[in-house]
């Protein structure tokens, strides 16, 4: 281990947080945290990558990793503890075990350091959250916690499909939709269920309820599920396609929108993400195919104001200090916007200018939490040589 820290005096110290792993230093996206270490640096920020292990709440000196651009490697170094932690934990059961929980909860406690999107989202909890505000109610589908077929029947005599998604998943993984459609010959309701696979999903056709509750039953087993209205968004070239937003906040530490993508489902899949075969695409021209140029501007204006007020309510009911997050916005027919989902975790944006930009603001929001924090205890900061 290299223990003379080659740290520059007098440089703010951000750490990216995630877990250890005996056979590689660390767990996450290397990639991802290299280019935020190369981002710092050209702001005159120093960032190192932290694991959950080696971070003592209460030791100013701990074990970082700093990574070399000549050796293109990470060297273990002893650092002071950084100033800002962002949290890149990369998995949900990693965050939930208690001896994480425990330190994430000293590290939020703590007068000097500050930690920003301390948990991934809930998808229930979200939906409950946006639901009790008028600013956000607006743009929520239907939404039941799926604990047995009675939600499920509910929402079938009220919308023609509804889909049903992990509380806890990513990516688009585990994702189902159920189409209540009805039979040629008789007219009498039948259900067609579609589950998500890699880069398709496979239909399934059921004429009464009970028999398809018993296979979504088999294939949810005990996770926990929502159910939500399917809502019928536009198409281009007869795919599907939604928003995604990244939302930050800035060096003023106000919630901004750093860029919108698109998504274009793929021509067998029931979602638009680019895993399970969707891709990316302008969101102007998509939206332009449909409601002109003009009224692709318009819808791009209140799908950011919807975004931020969205941000500005899912912080305050979690409670904790976010710097960013990622939404899924659908737009229907009539221009209408709908909120599908958002992460705390954001996956990084292809698009090269978004990327570039939220890069930035990941630096420039840590910055202004070491600027207001220090305004406010006063002092050397930590990190810091005297």
């Amino acid at each position: 281990m290299d223990t003379s820290s080659s740290l520059p005096l007098h440089r703010p110290l951000i750490g990216i947080l995630t877990m250890d792993d005996p056979a590689d230093l660390f767990r996450g996206n290397r990639n991802n945290f290299i280019d935020i270490i190369r981002t710092g640096s050209e702001m005159g920020v120093s960032v190192c990558v932290v694991t959950v292990k080696d971070l003592k709440p209460k030791h100013r000196k701990i074990i970082g990793y700093m990574y070399d651009s000549v050796s293109k490697q990470f060297s273990q170094q002893v650092i002071g503890i950084p100033h800002v932690l962002y949290n890149r934990i990369p998995l949900r059961q990693d965050e939930a075990q208690p001896e994480v929980q425990q330190t994430l909860n000293a590290i939020m406690r703590h007068s000097q350091v500050r930690l920003f999107n301390p948990t991934f989202f809930n998808k229930w909890s979200l939906f409950e959250w946006l639901n009790k505000a008028k600013t956000t109610a607006k743009y929520i589908p239907a939404t039941r916690k799926m604990t047995a077929s009675a939600e499920l029947e509910g929402l079938l005599k009220l919308h023609s499909s509804v889909y049903m998604k992990p509380i806890s998943g990513k990516a688009g993984k585990g994702i189902m939709k159920v189409d209540r459609v009805f039979g040629k010959l008789d007219r009498k309701p039948e259900y067609a269920l579609s589950v998500q696979e890699t880069k398709g999903s496979i239909v399934y056709k059921y004429p009464k309820m009970s028999l398809l509750w018993t296979k979504i039953k088999e294939e949810i087993g005990q996770e926990d599920y929502i159910a939500q209205q399917g809502v019928s968004i536009v198409k281009y070239k007869k795919r599907p396609f939604d928003l995604r937003l990244l939302v930050q906040k800035t060096y003023k530490g106000e919630w901004d929108v750093t860029g919108i993508g698109a998504r274009l489902a793929g021509r067998l899949s029931i979602t638009t993400h680019v895993p399970r075969g969707g891709s990316i695409d302008d969101p102007e021209k998509l939206l332009a195919s449909t409601f002109g140029t003009e009224g692709a501007k318009r819808i791009m204006v209140r799908a950011r104001k919807a975004a931020l007020a969205i941000a500005r309510q899912v912080e305050k009911k979690s409670g904790h200090m976010l710097g960013e997050m990622s939404m899924d916005m659908g737009v229907d027919v009539h221009g209408g916007i709908w909120f599908f989902e958002a992460n705390s975790k954001p996956m990084k944006f292809d698009e090269p200018h978004i990327r570039k930009k939220s890069l930035e603001r990941i630096v420039q929001y840590s910055l202004y939490l070491i600027r207001t924090n220090q305004a406010k205890t006063g002092g050397i900061p930590i990190g810091q040589s005297n």
